[in-house]
């Protein structure tokens, strides 16, 4: 999986940086159709945003999540993408037994 992280209005740690794709890494457990990963950091007075934007051949997936914590931020915008990744696979394989 690619995976891009930028910063906006800050400049972003390296720890951070690391955290998140681990926290990323993750989600490849659940489907090994991700292609890429997209990681954008906002940083506005004292709110802290994490977006991520996954490309899951073809799926693309977004999650967002505001807090006072970068960390904590994209621990959330990554559950939210794990309950999607699932979401989605059920459908796939729900569509290859025939149904809808």
């Amino acid at each position: 999986m690619r995976t891009r992280i930028s910063s906006i209005h800050f400049k972003a740690s390296d720890s951070l940086k690391q955290f998140a794709e681990v926290e990323v890494q993750r989600l490849c457990k659940l489907s090994d159709d991700i292609l890429a990963c997209e990681i954008e950091f906002t940083y506005a007075k004292t709110v802290k945003e994490a977006r991520v934007h996954l490309n899951a051949n073809g799926s693309l997936l977004n999650a967002s999540e505001t807090s006072d914590d970068f960390k904590k931020s994209i621990a959330l915008a990554v559950d939210k993408l794990e309950q999607q990744l699932k979401k989605l696979k059920g459908k796939r394989m729900a569509k290859r037994a025939g149904g809808e």
